[in-house]
């Protein structure tokens, strides 16, 4: 399923719904219809565990595009939120993740020529998350540096502790898009949390697709362009470090969470890396995706 939170009207707060085909079913309102116990927001969803991945795929394949009246709406007459449009804890992001992407920060970021033995974690707080069609603040009293790096994300479905790399992929509830923004001019001292974690920093979305639909999330193109010009392309199989290590590496230490994100890095083609260097500026538009998954558009504005 690939599963959003939308907006039936501006004033509205959010609504859990399933794409199909060119509609967003209203999962709660169809559960009142089908007495079926839907909840209307992505995190209570995840909460209920696998089951209620299956449960309502069940009840969308027996409907077969027949949906009570009221229950769905056009996708183009909804606006999309964030899937998740503020997460429970930071977003788990990963740096210097894909082989070529470590060598090009090398020569121009403060970073090692040599491959990370361990993942490198970071985080990126709730604040930074905005949906697609949302725009990215550039403050240029802050940065004269903000970087773009596409990015396949991982959402915890079930509580992870201790997990090993053979167990890791039964606790992922499904994939996403995001773009891990970076203002490079404000890493402090080898911390990257201000650089990486400003106020729309993390678009996100446009959806969740559920693990089931992706069989291999370590085979997907994944692709950026600024204001139509290609920027990034590569695929995950392409990650240092897989899911399974991700997942069993942070859960050593820290419980991972339904709900939680692993952001997993991003491959070469960033501005920081190019020659001459490239920024994003107010004015441009940053498009990308993840195969299977859907695209995220956001244009660059100046910060008020």
């Amino acid at each position: 399923m690939k599963l959003v939170t939308y907006r039936k009207h501006p004033a509205d707060s959010g609504h859990l719904g399933a794409i199909v085909g060119d509609l967003v079913v209203d999962l709660e309102e169809l559960g009142m219809i089908t007495g079926d116990a839907l909840p209307g927001d992505m995190l209570d969803f995840i909460d209920l565990g696998p089951q209620a991945v299956e449960q309502t795929a069940a009840i969308l394949e027996d409907l077969d595009g027949a949906f009570p009246l009221g229950t769905a709406r056009p996708l183009a007459n909804v606006t999309l939120l964030a899937p998740i449009p503020r997460t429970r804890k930071n977003v788990f992001g990963i740096g210097l993740n894909y082989v070529e992407h470590v060598n090009e920060s090398a020569k121009s970021l403060d970073t090692s020529i040599e491959l990370p033995k361990q993942p490198v974690v970071f985080s990126k707080p709730p604040t930074t998350i905005i949906a697609d069609g949302d725009p990215i603040r550039h403050d240029g009293a802050l940065t004269q540096q903000l970087d773009w790096e596409v990015e396949l994300a991982a959402i915890i479905g079930t509580r992870a502790r201790h997990v090993s790399e053979d167990e890791a992929m039964r606790h992922v509830f499904g994939y996403s898009v995001m773009v891990d923004v970076s203002a490079r001019d404000n890493r402090r001292a080898g911390q990257w949390i201000v650089s990486k974690g400003m106020d729309s920093y993390a678009p996100f979305g446009p959806c969740i697709v559920t693990a089931d639909e992706i069989p291999d999330p370590h085979n997907l193109e994944l692709w950026l362009t600024k204001n139509g010009e290609e920027k990034q392309r590569s695929n995950t199989k392409n990650m240092l470090f897989k899911i399974p290590t991700l997942i069993s590496d942070i859960s050593a230490g820290i419980t991972l969470e339904p709900g939680d994100v692993i952001a997993t890095g991003t491959p070469e083609g960033v501005g920081a890396g190019r020659d001459p260097q490239e920024w994003m500026w107010p004015g441009d538009l940053i498009r990308c995706g993840v195969e299977g998954i859907g695209t995220l558009t956001n244009p660059v504005v100046r910060a008020g």
